[in-house]
């Protein structure tokens, strides 16, 4: 559309009134004379706002563009709409987009039965952004409870919600203002290759671990994946950023999420089980929990085992507990309070800090050895 635009204004074909010059035009232009959806509009639209220019793109992108305050844009479905526009038709510009209730969202927590030790260690890492796996057999509820973490999380505020937006926008992904202020969940499959899961290409575009910025990354089945894949977590993990480099460029793009992750104990599953016993051999359990390493594990804060429940349990309605929203309530005042002490949630603190913060005595030091 712009190159179009910039020869019909050249060649004179068009009469133009308006001040080109206070415009930035994006949008892919077909055959037809239709304008189609663009990617990165959100950064654009940003961009302007800093610049003082205005914004014309394909009424495609009119909601993720209403997603940024201040911008003066303008949406059109064709180039021909365009050239009236600017040759003085008057158009109201793009308005901003409505607010979505983000709680219909969400599955519930109150959906798992039983599991109150698994559950309260959900509240404790969502309260301080920790990192959390979840060890146990098959059944248990492992991943009905990683795939409710988001339910209890706070909403995305303004600005977290526009920085998430924006590398989902450069991804070119649907739905970005439907889902605004919702926390980003990302389950990517335990065959994604090391590109996928961090970012890349000869364009270098966000991966899933970007795409999770200021939400949630559950990786089901851990070990299933392959381990140089989740040797990779390790720098974003620490930095809460990723940086791709490629011969002609390098991107930085944030990655500051939170990990969920969920394995079985062994192969078949049911090492230690109360009701089945394992089959695997010593060999066969030492190789599978070898495939994590280390300094992965030592990123991750909270080591859960998830237990069996009876099964009569798993028919007792009265072991649903309690709803996300409460949940939620508890974990967002626990924010308030670190971001009122610390200016930051627990997760984010340097050791430093934390000895400030979290200075423990002699019994309690013992405890913990």
């Amino acid at each position: 559309m712009p190159i179009a635009l910039g020869i019909l204004y050249a060649s004179g074909q068009v009469n133009i009134v308006e001040n080109i010059d206070e415009y930035e035009f994006a949008g892919e232009l077909s055959l037809s004379g239709e304008l189609r959806k663009i990617s990165s509009a959100i950064p654009m639209a940003i961009k302007c706002v800093e610049e003082n220019k205005k914004l014309i793109v394909p009424t495609q992108n009119n909601k993720e563009i209403g997603l940024v305050e201040s911008v003066k844009a303008y949406g059109f479905d064709s180039l021909n709409e365009v050239v009236e526009f600017l040759s003085g038709t008057k158009k109201e510009p793009i308005k901003p987009s409505v607010e979505i209730d983000f709680a219909k969202l969400y599955q519930d927590l109150e959906d798992v039965k039983g599991q109150y030790q698994a559950k309260r260690a959900l509240e404790i890492a969502a309260a301080g952004g920790h990192n959390i796996l979840l060890v146990g057999p098959p059944g248990t509820g492992k991943t009905m409870l990683a795939s409710r973490l988001n339910s209890i999380l706070p909403p995305l505020d303004k600005r977290e919600a526009l920085s998430s937006a924006m590398i989902a926008s450069i991804k070119g992904e649907s739905g970005i203002a439907e889902s605004f202020y919702k926390r980003p969940f990302r389950h990517p499959h335990h065959t994604s290759s090391g590109v996928s899961l961090v970012g890349g290409g000869s364009n270098p575009m966000p991966g899933e671990i970007s795409l999770a910025h200021n939400g949630v990354l559950f990786l089901d089945e851990l070990p299933e994946f392959d381990r140089k894949v989740l040797e990779v977590l390790r720098e974003p993990l620490e930095t809460g950023s990723v940086n791709i480099s490629r011969a002609r460029c390098q991107v930085e793009y944030s990655a500051n999420f939170q990990l969920i992750a969920v394995m079985n104990p062994c192969p078949c599953g049911y090492l230690g089980s109360q009701f089945k016993e394992c089959t695997d051999s010593i060999q066969a359990i030492r190789r599978y929990q070898s495939k994590l390493s280390g300094p992965l594990l030592d990123r991750i804060d909270l080591h859960v085992e998830v237990l069996e429940l009876a099964k009569e349990d798993l028919t007792n309605q009265q072991l649903r507990g309690e709803k996300s929203s409460i949940i939620r309530e508890r974990v967002k005042s626990a924010r308030d309070r670190q971001v009122s002490r610390q200016g930051k949630i627990n997760a984010m603190l340097s050791s430093k800090e934390l000895d400030k913060v979290c200075n423990l005595d002699n019994e309690t030091k013992k405890c913990l050895r």
